[in-house]
């Protein structure tokens, strides 16, 4: 038996939820889970661009945090706002709070410049907007 003040995290982009509800169920027999996804990029065409993947599957990201929240899994959303302009970040925020409203405080997660991803970047022709170093990277971030 798990003692009660153990709590466990869960990382996890959400598309296997988003794509079966049955999961979110699952998951909310575990009282001790803390559920992160991490959403990649602001809206579809970041999603797409971010990962190689469909645009139509970042609304599976989102589908995710719905059906947890209905499950009463405990949940926060995380996302990539390096590529996003503000406006874009404005958007995804109103997105959010439409399924929660806690949920437009999401945390955000900036690129680690390592320069092997620079060089990825460049090869891909994706500028970004925010970026840390690997030596400066805030201690909110870690």
């Amino acid at each position: 038996m798990i003692p009660k003040d153990y709590l466990f995290f869960l990382e996890t982009n959400g598309i296997l939820i988003g794509n079966d509800e049955s999961y979110a169920e699952d998951l909310s027999r575990f009282p001790n889970l803390y559920v992160r996804v991490s959403l990649k990029g602001t809206c579809e065409e970041k999603f797409s661009r971010l990962t190689g993947a469909i645009p139509e599957g970042f609304q599976l990201q989102l589908k995710a945090l719905e059906y947890l929240v209905k499950h009463r899994v405990k949940v926060k959303p995380a996302c990539m706002i390096s590529l996003s302009p503000p406006e874009k970040i404005s958007a995804f925020r109103k997105r959010l709070k439409a399924i929660k409203h806690t949920f437009e405080d999401f945390e955000v997660e900036e690129l680690i410049l390592y320069p092997s991803i620079v060089k990825r970047l460049r090869k891909m022709k994706v500028d970004y907007r925010t970026g840390h170093r690997p030596d400066r990277i805030p201690a909110e971030q870690v």
